[in-house]
């Protein structure tokens, strides 16, 4: 399920394994990963949380997100690992299932 991130990040990060989006509506290579997202998100079982950089500057600067689109794959808060850039949908299952 990928959702848009309204207000508490902390809420939607706890408890669970997440994968976190940061992007921005202007940015070429983040409209590629979201439809990547966005075909794969059935497949790869684990829920999305998109973050926009631009609504959300604090929260970006609190994970260092200093290019987008980078994501975040999470859990119960944590950071397991980080990756910068586009993922084709192959890559971005490796990312998410490999250690």
């Amino acid at each position: 399920m990928i959702k848009y991130l309204q207000n508490d990040f902390d809420n939607e990060i706890k408890d669970k394994k997440i994968l976190v989006d940061f992007y921005a509506d202007w940015c070429g290579p983040c409209r590629m990963m979201g439809e990547v997202l966005e075909e794969s998100s059935s497949e790869i079982k684990i829920d999305i949380l998109k973050v926009d950089v631009d609504k959300f500057p604090d929260i970006s600067e609190r994970y260092k997100v200093f290019s987008i689109p980078t994501l975040y794959l999470m859990e119960n808060g944590k950071i397991l690992k980080k990756h910068t850039g586009y993922l084709n949908p192959n890559e971005l299952k490796k990312f998410i299932e490999e250690k």
